[in-house]
C-alpha cells in the first residue's frame, strides 16, 4: 500500500487560508469548545480533547482523573474507537481547569459517582468521530473520491482501491480547511475494534516502573517541605504557639500560623516533622466538637424519636397497614463514621510565579482545587493553574480540598516552591468522614410477602461540607469575599433549580427494588458536627447494608429461603433478577458446604449497575473468615471488561474491610483514637477470599463500576454470619460471635 507524498499534500493545504473554528455540542455545557491553541509547533488541536502532531503523535486530554479506576484506559478507548487509532498509540495528558471539561452530571470538573465512562460515552466518542470525519474529507479532496468510499485504519485514511493510504499526520494542513460536521454517525457495536475488547491497562507499565507521577512524587527546583500542626479536636482554634525549640533544629526554615493551624517549613519532610513535634501550641477548645460514636447514636435516636423526618418516597399507606398487620418485624441498624484511608496520604505542591500560583495536586476536582487555592492565597482563580497528577486512591476523599488550601497559603507567604505532605496519622485523624447513620425499619408480612415497608434514616447530609468550594467553582469570576456567601446560597437553595437535592442520605433506600404495595422512606436530619464527605458508594454504603439485612430478616421471619424470597419480590425488575439468579447459581446456593461455613446473599443497584453477591464465611479461632465471594454484575456495555472485573474486586474488598474493621471513634476529650493501619485496619492479602466475578452482558449504555461492588458485600457477609451463628449483625464492624450459637 503506497503513501501519498507529503509534498503533494502541502501544496493542496497551502491553497487554502485561515484556520477552521471547530464546534462541538456538549450536553450540560454552556459553551461549545472549539479549536484551541496546540501545545506543539505544527500540531492541529481541533477540540478540547485531541491534538495531532506533524510526527503523527495523537494526544488525548483526559478530563477525568485517574485514581486507579481505569479512566486513562477506558475513556481513551472511547476516543480511540471513533478516531480509529489503537489506544496504546495515543498519549494521554490530564486536563487543566476548563469549561469544556465540566462533568455534565455535576456541573463541576469533578471525577466521582462512578460517572466517568457514563458521561463520556457519547461526547468523547463524538469528539473522535468528528475529527475522523474531517480527516476523511481531507483525504477525499486529495484523491477526488467520494468521502463515503473511504475508510480508516490505524491512523490512516484508506483509498477504495486498497493500494493507497494517507497518514493522519499528513492531512493536518488540509484538515484545517474542512467544515466540521454538526452530526456524526458513531460506530455500530458490531463494528467495535476496541470497545469491549481492549483489555490492557494503558497506565500499567508507567505505574509498575515508577514513571507515573503521583502528587507525592512532584519535585521542583528549590522546593521546601511543609507539615501542619492541626487542632487536636474538631472545631478547636489556635490561640498562641511557641516555636523557639522548633526553629533551633537543623533544616528548619520557617514556622507560621495559617488558617488551619501552624505550618513548619524545612529543607526535608523529616526535618519538618521533627520540628512540628517541638512546637508548644495553645488551642481554644471551648467550641470543640466532643462526641463519641455512642453519643452520636444517642443523639440520632433522640432525633428519630422527636421527628418522623422528611418523606422521600411514599406509596400507599405503610403506616396504616403496619398498625393493623398481624405480623410486624422491627429492626435498627448502625453504620459508624469511617475514614477513607487512601494509600497516598493527602499532599500538594505549590509555587508562586510571575503569572500567579501553580498547584500540583492529586485532586478529584481541579476546579474545586483552584477555588481552594484562591481562598487562602490571595490570587484570583484566573491567576491559578492546577496540574492534576495521578491519584493514589480517591474514594471521594480528594473532593475536599483542605490540603490545597494549606499549601496555597504557605506558598503564597514563602514565595518559593512548597510541598505539603500529610502523614498517615494526619490523614486519618483529620479526615472528612463517611457519615454515621441510624436506620430504623418496620415491615409487615402476610402469606410470605412484604405488605408494608417503613424505613427511617437518621443522620447528616454531605452537601454542607462539600459546598465550601463547590459553589464558588461554578462562579470563578466571583470575588473571594463572596465565596462563603455563595456556599450559603447553595445550602439555602438546595433542592431547587439552582442547587440539586442532596441524595447522599437516601440513595439506595428510595429506589429499593422490591415490590411492596405500601412503602414509606423518610430522612430525619441530625448532625453531630463531625466533618463528613463522600466515601466510596456514598449513601449506598450504609443503605445497602441496612436494606439488604432487613430483607434477609424478613425472609427469615417468613420462613423463606433468602434468594427465593427476594426473587418473589422482583417480578418487575428483570435485571435485578438476572444478576441474583446468576450469582446464586454460580455460588452453588442451596448446595452443601464444608462444615463450619455458611452463605449469605445481598442485591443492590448503585450508579446504574446491578450487583448481586453471595459470600461464604466461617469463624476460625474467634475471627471472621471470608472464604469466597461470588459476584454477578450488570453494568451495561463494558468498555474494558478486565477493568470492570478489577473494580468489582476492589469494591468487594473495600466493603469487606468496612464490614470487618471499619470504625473511627473519639475519646471524651474529642481526640480521634485511630491513627494508622495498626488501629484502622485494612483487609490484608492473607485474608483475601476467592473472588468469582460474573459479568452479565447486554447492549445497554455503560454505567458506573468503581463503586457498585461495595454496598452488597457488607450485608452479604452479615447475612452469612447470621446463617452460621443465628446472631444478626446489625452494626458494623461485625462481631464474630459463636458458630455454635
Amino acid at each position: 500500500m503506497s503513501e501519498v507524498s507529503r509534498r503533494e499534500l502541502f501544496r493542496l493545504g497551502a491553497a487554502g487560508s485561515g484556520a477552521l473554528v471547530l464546534g462541538m455540542v456538549l450536553p450540560g455545557c454552556a459553551t461549545a469548545p472549539g479549536e484551541r491553541e496546540p501545545t506543539r509547533v505544527g500540531a492541529w488541536a481541533p477540540n478540547a480533547w485531541l491534538e495531532i502532531d506533524p510526527d503523527g503523535r495523537v494526544t488525548f486530554t483526559l478530563d477525568r482523573v485517574e485514581m486507579g479506576q481505569g479512566t486513562v484506559t477506558g475513556i481513551t478507548t472511547l476516543v480511540a474507537e471513533e478516531l480509529d487509532v489503537a489506544p496504546e498509540n495515543i498519549e494521554v495528558v490530564f486536563a487543566p481547569v476548563g469549561d469544556a471539561y465540566i462533568n455534565p452530571q455535576y456541573g463541576l470538573q469533578v471525577t466521582g459517582g462512578s460517572s466517568s465512562v457514563r458521561t463520556s460515552w457519547e461526547r468523547v466518542r463524538e469528539a473522535g468521530a468528528r475529527v475522523r470525519a474531517v480527516l476523511l474529507a481531507s483525504a477525499a479532496e486529495v484523491w477526488q473520491e467520494p468521502v463515503a468510499s473511504l475508510t480508516t485504519g490505524d491512523g490512516h485514511v484508506l483509498h477504495p482501491d486498497g493500494t493507497q493510504r494517507i497518514a493522519y499526520k499528513d492531512l493536518l494542513a488540509l484538515a484545517a480547511r474542512q467544515s466540521m460536521p454538526e452530526q456524526v454517525t458513531l460506530r455500530r457495536p458490531e463494528d467495535f475494534r476496541y470497545i469491549g475488547k481492549h483489555n490492557r491497562r494503558l497506565d500499567a507499565l508507567a505505574k509498575v516502573t515508577g514513571q507515573a507521577r503521583f502528587g507525592i512524587d512532584v519535585e521542583l527546583e528549590g522546593m521546601r517541605y511543609a507539615v501542619v500542626a492541626r487542632p487536636p479536636a474538631i472545631g478547636a482554634r489556635l490561640v498562641a504557639f511557641d516555636d523557639s525549640r522548633a526553629r533551633g533544629l537543623p533544616g528548619v526554615i520557617d514556622v507560621l500560623a495559617i488558617e488551619r493551624g501552624v505550618a513548619v517549613v524545612a529543607e526535608s519532610y523529616w526535618q519538618a516533622m521533627k520540628a512540628r513535634g517541638e512546637l508548644s501550641i495553645e488551642w481554644d477548645e471551648s467550641d470543640a466538637v466532643k462526641v463519641t460514636q455512642n453519643s452520636v447514636f444517642r443523639q440520632y435516636r433522640q432525633a428519630a424519636d422527636d421527628s418522623a423526618g422528611d418523606t422521600e418516597r411514599s406509596e400507599g399507606d405503610a403506616a396504616g397497614v403496619l398498625e393493623n398487620a398481624d405480623e410486624v418485624l422491627e429492626a435498627e441498624y448502625e453504620a459508624p463514621f469511617l475514614a477513607h484511608a487512601t494509600m497516598e496520604p493527602q499532599n500538594a505542591t505549590a509555587m508562586v510565579t510571575d503569572r500567579g500560583l501553580e498547584v500540583w495536586a492529586p485532586t478529584q476536582g481541579p476546579d474545586l482545587a483552584r477555588i481552594a487555592a484562591a481562598r487562602t492565597s490571595g490570587y484570583s482563580p484566573g491567576e491559578i493553574r492546577v496540574h492534576t497528577t495521578f491519584l493514589g486512591g480517591g474514594f471521594g476523599r480528594r473532593l475536599t480540598q483542605e490540603y490545597v488550601e494549606e499549601v496555597a497559603e504557605i506558598a503564597s507567604h514563602r514565595k518559593e516552591p512548597i510541598k505539603l505532605v500529610w502523614s498517615r496519622e494526619d490523614d486519618i485523624r483529620h479526615d472528612v468522614f463517611r457519615p454515621a447513620m441510624l436506620h430504623r425499619f418496620r415491615g409487615a408480612l402476610a402469606d410470605g410477602r412484604v405488605t408494608a415497608w417503613d424505613h427511617q434514616i437518621t443522620g447528616p447530609l454531605i452537601f454542607d461540607w462539600f459546598a465550601r468550594n463547590a459553589a464558588a467553582a461554578q462562579y470563578p469570576w466571583a470575588p473571594r469575599m463572596f465565596y462563603n456567601t455563595l456556599a450559603s446560597v447553595g445550602r439555602m437553595t438546595e433542592d431547587t433549580f439552582l442547587t440539586p437535592k442532596d441524595h447522599s442520605a437516601i440513595e439506595g433506600a428510595v429506589d429499593v427494588p422490591y415490590a411492596v404495595p405500601d412503602l414509606w422512606v423518610r430522612h430525619t436530619h441530625s448532625d453531630a458536627g463531625v466533618p463528613v464527605s463522600y466515601w466510596r458508594s456514598v449513601g449506598h454504603s450504609h443503605n445497602g447494608f441496612a436494606v439488604e439485612t432487613f430483607m434477609d430478616e424478613l425472609a427469615q421471619r417468613a420462613g423463606e429461603d433468602p434468594v427465593a424470597f427476594r426473587l418473589r419480590h422482583l417480578e418487575d425488575s428483570p435485571r435485578h433478577r438476572a444478576v441474583l439468579e446468576r450469582a446464586a447459581e454460580a455460588a452453588g446456593w442451596g448446595g452443601s458446604l464444608p462444615e463450619g461455613r455458611a452463605r449469605g446473599v445481598a442485591l443492590h443497584r448503585s450508579f446504574g449497575t446491578f450487583v448481586a453477591q453471595v459470600v461464604e464465611a466461617s469463624i476460625e479461632d474467634g475471627a471472621i473468615r471470608v472464604h469466597r465471594v461470588t459476584c454477578a454484575a450488570d453494568c451495561g456495555r463494558m468498555v474494558n471488561p478486565d477493568i470492570v472485573r478489577m473494580q468489582m474486586e476492589g469494591g468487594i474488598l473495600f466493603g469487606l474491610t468496612a464490614a470487618l474493621y471499619g470504625e473511627v471513634d473519639w475519646d471524651e476529650n474529642g481526640r480521634l483514637q485511630q491513627s494508622n493501619f495498626h488501629d484502622y485496619t485494612l483487609m490484608r492479602h492473607d485474608e483475601t477470599p476467592e473472588l468469582s466475578i460474573i459479568l452479565v452482558e447486554n447492549g445497554e449504555d455503560p454505567q458506573g463500576v468503581g463503586e457498585p461492588g461495595t454496598p452488597p458485600a457488607i450485608p452479604a457477609l452479615g447475612n452469612a454470619l447470621f446463617a452460621l451463628t443465628g446472631e444478626r449483625q446489625r452494626r458494623t464492624p461485625f462481631q464474630a460471635g459463636s458458630a455454635d450459637a
